[in-house]
């Protein structure tokens, strides 16, 4: 069998343009993170040591905007936990390819969106555990240094809205789930769970329509008559 550190650059090497185009993108919006920051009075070495410690983008932004807003910090990362409740399913999808070893816990930290949606396509452990480190890297690097880059040049900046740079995450994740949408129960899946997110956005708390959108998965199912295939308890480490 081919090594981790093979496939990793196997790859990296076959798919440059989507690793750069998530680092860029995941500097790009830690511009617009570290600018908010900028604006409610964080220092450059606080919204540096968040983007690192924390390392989720969406967390992140909801305590600025908590803060901003004129509520207390501690209300603001309480939020910012619920809204990243779904990295509790990411952890489980990311269970079946990931080693159980000591190196769990550095992989746990990069578990996000970005690493979610790369490697779901890869049905090989090995390619997937690949495709998760790579990305994985990507975002550990870039984040932060974007953090930094908005933190620094946030008086310059101003609003960071005005300039759509939060536009460049989810169009990062549509550009990246769109492959997997050839096969039949993933257009249905994507479509059902789209839908549901849509429709209870407004009446949720912000992060439980993502987890909610999962049912989907199984309506996706029913409509292609199919159940959900079976697979081996144990991943080969």
């Amino acid at each position: 069998m081919r090594s981790v550190q093979g496939t990793i650059r196997e790859i990296a090497t076959q798919t440059p343009r989507e690793i750069v185009a998530i680092g860029v993108s995941m500097w790009v919006v830690g511009t617009s993170y570290g600018a908010a920051a900028h604006g409610i009075g964080l220092a450059w070495w606080q919204i540096l040591l968040m983007a690192c410690v924390v390392l989720a983008g969406s967390s992140e932004f909801v305590l600025v905007s908590v803060v901003a807003a004129g509520g207390l910090p501690v209300v603001g990362a309480l939020a910012g936990l619920l809204v990243n409740v779904r990295n509790f399913s990411y952890g489980l999808s990311a269970g079946r390819f990931l080693r159980h070893d000591r190196t769990l816990v550095a992989a746990a930290h990069m578990v996000n969106d970005e690493t979610a949606v790369y490697s779901a396509p890869h049905r090989d452990p090995t390619k997937a555990r690949a495709a998760f480190v790579v990305c994985g890297i990507a975002v550990v690097v870039c984040w932060p240094l974007g953090a930094l880059t908005g933190a620094l040049v946030g008086q310059v900046i101003g609003s960071p809205e005005t300039l759509g740079l939060d536009a460049a995450f989810p169009a990062l994740l549509v550009a990246l789930a769109l492959p997997a949408l050839r096969n039949r129960e993933t257009r249905w899946a994507a479509l059902f769970g789209g839908a549901i997110a849509l429709a209870t956005a407004g009446f949720v708390a912000a992060g439980l329509p993502v987890l909610l959108s999962l049912i989907g998965i199984p309506l996706g199912l029913l409509m292609t008559g199919r159940r959900p295939a079976r697979t081996d308890s144990t991943v080969e480490s």
